[in-house]
């Protein structure tokens, strides 16, 4: 019982960590072949909370036919982590411009670090025990 237990953390951690990876690979590609280009903050949305209030950016790029496009970020922050107004260096795919992160290090590997950190207890409780009893 306990080997299908611990081996299942292992399984689990494997998979969370190719995740991770794959994430990581998919914003190296957007590095590479997506637009960079300069957001204004139009908007901060705030998230009324009962731990506290929290605010969202919205932002407003121009792509590269010229057409005004609006990016609601997926991070919330308290304090804000903008102003309104002010210019963010972002990256599009050039072939899908819904795919926006912005270029700051939690904007563009937030989830390959998560999903590390998830993975990372997993892959260490369930190979020590995987290790420990097939030794």
């Amino acid at each position: 019982m306990w080997l299908v237990l611990y081996g299942g953390f292992f399984a689990l951690g494997t998979v969370l960590l190719f995740m991770a990876f794959q994430q990581y690979q998919k914003t190296q590609n957007l590095l590479l072949d997506g637009v960079r280009t300069t957001a204004i903050v139009s908007d901060l949305l705030t998230n009324y909370d009962s731990d506290g209030d929290t605010y969202t950016p919205i932002f407003e790029f121009k792509d590269r036919t010229n057409t005004t496009r609006t990016y609601k970020s997926p991070i919330s922050s308290s304090p804000p982590a903008y102003k309104v107004g002010e210019k963010v260096k972002i990256i599009y795919d050039r072939n899908d411009a819904e795919n926006v992160k912005t270029i700051s290090f939690w904007g563009l590997y937030r989830v390959s670090i998560i999903l590390a950190i998830i993975a990372s207890p997993l892959l260490v409780i369930g190979g020590s025990y995987l290790l420990y009893t097939l030794r």
